[in-house]
């Protein structure tokens, strides 16, 4: 059974009159696989993620999405988080006055009530964070700093990964974490994916991208190509690299095709 199903979704912009979005997405992601999606903007990569987080801003309005087992749409943006969704932003949020310390012990500690688990107290929970400060090579002044507040773009991108770390979810979905990285940045960042993924062999990632250069440094089992709403096209590394050479007018080509 897949990790993730997704079939026929369709969804639009909440507000009154919102434009339709997602027109039919279908999708399945296998537990420890590496899924990217690729496309223009405005094709609907950033919003298929928002949706799976559950972002009140997009209303579903056909289709099904299975996680784990269960009906994900059921599900509050809270509860998807607890179960083990989690979303790296395309934008990161600043929120000034709350530390990261803070920040990841009432994330963890919400997830393990969740579960059922005991709470993990002070010593426990920095031990953890130890752990994972030294998997990605984090300083140890990340913890005290307001959550992103203050940061580079590099650094935020940097903290999100970290924070995936710590709350250990069953699907990451990152929302081009490449976005207005430079070169060095960019490797950081997809070392410190790369390491999550080879942590746990069951974490599935699914990226959103526009550029082939990520998919040098974190490689997909997958690539899925999203056009107008749809993914029209999937294939492995290979698909990737002739996106980079051909541009996306031969898929869209392809795509107003009757069927």
């Amino acid at each position: 059974m897949a990790l993730l199903e997704i079939q026929n979704l369709h969804a639009r912009v909440a507000a009154a009159g919102g434009r339709e979005i997602l027109k039919g997405v279908n999708l399945s992601i296998g537990r420890g696989e590496v899924h990217a999606i690729m496309g223009k903007n405005g094709s609907g990569k950033s919003t298929l993620c928002q949706v799976l987080a559950g972002r009140e801003t997009y209303e579903v309005t056909q289709g099904t999405v299975t996680y784990n087992g269960r009906d994900l749409l059921e599900e509050s943006a809270e509860e998807r988080a607890r179960d083990g969704i989690f979303l790296a932003f395309q934008y990161p949020v600043e929120i000034p006055g709350v530390s990261t310390s803070y920040f990841l012990k009432a994330a963890v500690n919400a997830i393990r009530k969740h579960r059922g688990e005991q709470e993990l107290d002070a010593m426990q929970f920095l031990k953890l964070v130890k752990e994972k400060q030294a998997l990605l090579g984090i300083e140890q002044s990340f913890m005290n700093r307001a959550v992103n507040e203050g940061f580079s773009g590099g650094e935020k991108k940097r903290n999100e990964v970290f924070q995936m770390a710590v709350v250990n979810p069953m699907l990451g979905l990152l929302d081009e974490t490449d976005s207005g990285l430079d070169i060095d940045a960019l490797k950081v960042v997809a070392n410190g994916v790369n390491k999550l993924h080879q942590q746990d062999k069951d974490r599935a990632i699914l990226l959103v991208t526009h550029y082939q250069r990520l998919l040098n440094y974190v490689v997909p089992d997958f690539v899925h190509v999203m056009i107008d709403g749809r993914i029209v096209k999937s294939g492995g590394k290979d698909l990737a690299l002739k996106l980079e050479d051909q541009g996306y007018e031969w898929l869209e080509a392809e795509a107003s095709q009757p069927a």
